[in-house]
């Protein structure tokens, strides 16, 4: 199969990943606050699921541009982690990945963390494979394909 015969399209909504958990004590520090590795665990697991959605094919992480940690999450919190396809190269992808932190009794969510991930699709080899471009079909999907497009474009510059 070549390179233009794999080249699709698919619109964002196709790959959402939604994971989440309740935190444990064995998930965090003595001050009872989510280990920050667990978090990035959990964030990596969903922007993996979202690239193989979108690039149908195996997908290893190469970067986390920028990790915040907004406010720390206490165990018994009920993590939520979204994914979303921000951008699509030719055989990479910038996945956007916001956390958040559900207090189940009092019924109320804070969000926690954002992190960048970048993903590429490969072969059973470990090789590069193109991936999809991305149809974006809201001003906020468009939105953040252009400020990840900047972002690759400065990377790209150093």
């Amino acid at each position: 199969m070549t390179t233009r015969e794999r080249r699709t399209i698919k619109p964002v909504r196709s790959s959402l990943t939604t994971l989440a958990d309740l935190t444990y004590p064995p998930n965090a520090n003595i001050h009872g606050n989510v280990f920050g590795g667990h978090i990035l665990q959990m964030v990596d697991k969903a922007a993996a699921v979202c690239g193989y959605r979108h690039a149908g094919a195996a997908v290893v992480t190469v970067a986390m541009d920028r990790v915040d940690f907004l406010v720390p999450i206490k165990v018994g919190a009920f993590v939520i982690v979204e994914a979303r396809i921000n951008y699509a190269g030719k055989t990479s992808m910038e996945i956007g990945v916001e956390v958040y932190a559900e207090d189940l009794i009092k019924g109320t969510r804070r969000h926690t963390n954002s992190c960048l991930v970048t993903m590429v699709a490969v072969d059973g080899r470990g090789r590069p494979l193109p991936v999809p471009g991305l149809l974006l079909e809201t001003p906020e999907e468009k939105a953040r394909w252009a400020a990840a497009r900047a972002r690759r474009e400065r990377r790209a510059r150093r």
